[in-house]
């Protein structure tokens, strides 16, 4: 037995309808508003399974869930409008460490060389242990958000 029914109303299942067919609506909105008129349990009869509504839509099963328990909890608007929790990736560098990076790539360059590549940052920032390791790849995008 499911753990959270959606049960809409006249009012909600025309308002999630007139959404699905609006052009100003992000994707993300859409896509819950469909998840949420699938799985009305309402007065059209029960509602379709989250292995239908994942093959129809699809979405993952999670998705799906975390939706049905918006509603629930929430009402109409939080399944809607809820934003994601956190970042998808930390930061792989912090304010100060960054700076230190900047306070390098200002300094001369190495002996023998004309200036600093994104390797020899990324190889002198560990050598000067402001990090454990670091990639040139995470150096480039530091710099490229800086500039």
């Amino acid at each position: 037995m499911k753990k959270y029914i959606v049960r809409l109303t006249q009012a909600q299942r025309q308002f999630l309808s007139d959404l699905v067919h609006a052009t100003v609506a992000s994707t993300r909105m859409i896509g819950r508003a469909r998840i949420l008129l699938k799985a009305d349990q309402g007065e059209q009869g029960p509602g379709w399974y989250d292995q239908q509504i994942i093959d129809a839509l699809e979405v993952g099963h999670a998705t799906v869930e975390r939706t049905r328990k918006q509603f629930v909890e929430g009402g109409l608007q939080a399944a809607l409008l809820q934003p994601q929790a956190s970042p998808a990736r930390r930061r792989k560098l912090d304010g100060e460490q960054e700076a230190h990076l900047i306070a390098v790539c200002c300094s001369p360059a190495p002996c023998g060389r004309k200036r600093w590549s994104l390797r020899l940052l990324a190889s002198r920032l560990v050598e000067l242990e402001i990090v454990e390791q670091i990639s040139h790849e995470t150096v480039r995008a530091v710099l490229k958000k800086i500039s």
